[in-house]
């Protein structure tokens, strides 16, 4: 008997009107689009959430590369991240540079290094390029090492400012060095080298005899008088208002005690090397000689 007979009632599921068929390939597209209304598995329709559809958006191949970038790859920083071009010009660059600290590295090597075949070759010029910025106070091997205390003192001939002259004691440079490097952290580098380097200066520019040796001694002089007469004037030695008209460098030297365990005799007297009188010109006592 047909439904409608009767009457009553709306008429059954199975014999509602539908649309034309959907293709098995549509059917596969709009399943696997999120957000859209589906078939369930009585042939009506249902809604499909977005977060409910797993994997790579429909029509985009696993794995495929998305503005240039491959899909769950980290995007590229630093050099890489550069255009090849600019590649080029940061590898060229940082070549240079390596190329710059390797020579800089060899000059420096070969300036301490002991004499070899490529020093006495190639002496003079790894000198211009180490003299004066790069200069090295120490060696790679210290066959000789110093067995001594050498001490730099100065005096002066000065005026006061009533107009008296008269001869200083002699001050002891390199012990006001040494107290204020006891007990410091961080001593400053003037504490440290500055009288020391400007005595290894003259004494390796002059002989025994205070003669030049060679084109940097009065160089090597000026130096050395620049800095004792600061630390005069610094000290106030000529007193308040008073000049400072010539001064007197000397260098005291006593050996470095033998260890307890040692059977070496050392001597302990003391050897002075006394330097000529330097006088200053007007104008010298404020900043040392020019």
């Amino acid at each position: 008997m047909n439904a409608y007979d009767g009457g009553a009632g709306p008429p059954r599921e199975a014999d509602a009107p539908r649309g034309p068929e959907a293709s098995a390939e549509e059917r596969r597209v709009r399943d696997d689009l999120p957000g859209v209304r589906t078939e369930d598995a009585r042939g009506g329709l249902a809604d499909v959430r977005s977060e409910d559809v797993q994997g790579d958006p429909p029509g985009v191949r696993p794995g495929a590369v998305q503005d240039g970038t491959p899909a769950g790859a980290e995007p590229r920083g630093g050099v890489a991240a550069l255009s090849p071009r600019y590649q080029v010009v940061a590898a060229l660059a940082l070549a240079v540079v390596a190329v710059a600290v390797c020579v800089h590295v060899g000059m420096v090597f070969l300036h301490v290094a002991p004499s070899n075949t490529v020093t006495k070759a190639h002496g003079k010029a790894i000198d211009e390029y180490v003299y004066p910025e790069f200069e090295q106070n120490w060696k790679l091997f210290a066959p000789n090492p110093l067995q001594q205390n050498i001490a730099v003192q100065v005096r002066a001939d000065v005026r006061t400012a009533d107009g008296t002259a008269r001869t200083t004691g002699w001050f002891d440079l390199s012990a006001q060095d040494g107290r204020g490097i006891d007990g410091n952290l961080v001593p400053s580098h003037t504490q440290q080298n500055e009288l020391r380097r400007a005595w290894d200066f003259y004494a390796g520019s002059h002989d025994s005899d205070n003669r030049s040796t060679g084109p940097r001694s009065t160089l090597a002089e000026t130096y050395l008088c620049n800095i004792v007469v600061l630390r005069l004037e610094r000290g106030e030695a000529a007193g308040r208002g008073g000049t400072i008209e010539r001064v007197q460098v000397r260098s005291r030297t006593t050996n470095v005690p033998a260890p307890s365990w040692s059977t070496d005799k050392v001597s302990s007297t003391p050897v002075y090397r006394v330097l000529p009188w330097w006088p200053l010109a007007a104008g010298d006592t404020e900043g040392g000689m020019r």
